[in-house]
């Protein structure tokens, strides 16, 4: 049995496969240096065969495994997705159909399953994602938090564990899956190495989301309560009367931003103070105290809340991850003492 089943469908994005294919193998690499356990990792089609990806690439596959040889997790990289309209016909062939059910069978079973970008859409319509926090690529959130009212989508986030699910944002986010999944089942050790082996290590997972202003592009309501919000921090207005700034109710605005960001309008703008938190963290010399009141708390307390709450971390662990060591200075060249 191996550790890691990837489904694979046709015009997925060739991006999440080939990274799970190199992370898995830098772990396997690492795992025999230094006598550790190395994951091992089979890659599956509905009909196995070989799988055409975007592109013009393609993948060997397998048919997906019986009951006995299944692995404990299950990873759906994402599928190539240019607008929302068309998904619904993507997931509406039989390839696709086959997928969801399989993804239904495999979590009822109790098996880990986890997708980036797109493929969380295969997630939702197995029943997965009802009753748990998700997150897909930004600008799918609220297309998501419309077909799966039930769960809560966090389309700010870049990694998203809820028990045995797991869901992440773009392509590149399937990273943050693996390094994650690694950490879990075969130790820091080897999460570290492969991260840094593969330079991986500026992805962390609990310092990542998108940009608050990406989330509200689509709309232009939003937009400007976005650029409102910025321009007043540390000093926020009251979302009642950011509505009356903006001529429009506190529920049409919450509306707005749900449609846009699959987020409620306070949460949309504690995100807005966790980027400038963020920013000024990890690009000035200000205190974690003084970040925290430039950003609108009257203490360290409540953004060291917040950032848990949000992306799972804290103002140290940020700060950081952007450390970096100063260039070393060649050594000094001393005269040598005349005899």
């Amino acid at each position: 049995m191996t550790d890691f089943d990837v489904l694979v469908l046709d015009g997925t994005n060739p991006t999440g496969v080939s990274m799970t294919r190199d992370i898995l193998d830098a772990a396997r690499l690492l795992a025999q240096r230094t006598g550790g356990a190395a994951p091992t990792v089979a890659f599956h089609s509905p009909t196995g065969g070989l799988v055409h990806l975007q592109g013009g690439l393609s993948i060997a596959t397998r048919a997906l495994p019986r009951v006995a040889e299944r692995a404990p997790v299950l990873l759906v990289p994402g599928l190539w997705i240019e607008h929302p309209r068309e998904l619904r016909a993507r997931l509406a062939r039989e390839d696709a159909r086959a997928a969801i059910r399989y993804i239904a069978r495999r979590a009822a079973a109790g098996a880990t399953v986890a997708a980036s970008c797109s493929a969380v859409f295969l997630l939702q319509a197995a029943g997965v994602l009802r009753g748990r926090h998700a997150t897909t690529t930004w600008w799918l959130a609220p297309e998501l938090a419309r077909l799966e009212p039930a769960a809560q989508v966090e389309g700010n986030r870049i990694l998203c564990v809820d028990g045995p699910v797991i869901t992440a944002g773009a392509a590149f986010a399937q990273a943050d899956i693996l390094l994650h999944l690694l950490r879990q089942r075969f130790g820091g050790a080897i999460a570290d190495g492969v991260s840094r082996v593969l330079l991986l290590h500026e992805r962390s997972e609990s310092a990542q989301y998108v940009l608050p202003s990406m989330l509200a592009s689509s709309d232009p309501l939003v937009t400007r309560l976005t650029d409102r919000v910025e321009r007043a921090l540390p000093e926020v207005p009251s979302v009642a009367l950011l509505a009356r700034e903006l001529c429009v109710s506190e529920r049409t605005l919450g509306r707005h931003v749900r449609q846009a960001t699959g987020m409620a309008t306070r949460t949309m703008i504690q995100s807005i103070r966790l980027h400038r938190a963020r920013a000024l963290l990890q690009n000035s010399r200000l205190s974690v105290d003084e970040v925290a009141s430039a950003v609108g708390y009257g203490d360290t307390t409540a953004l060291r809340r917040l950032m848990r709450k949000l992306v799972g971390t804290t103002p140290g662990r940020v700060r950081a991850a952007k450390a970096i060591a100063p260039p070393r200075r060649p050594p000094v060249r001393r005269p040598q003492a005349r005899r």
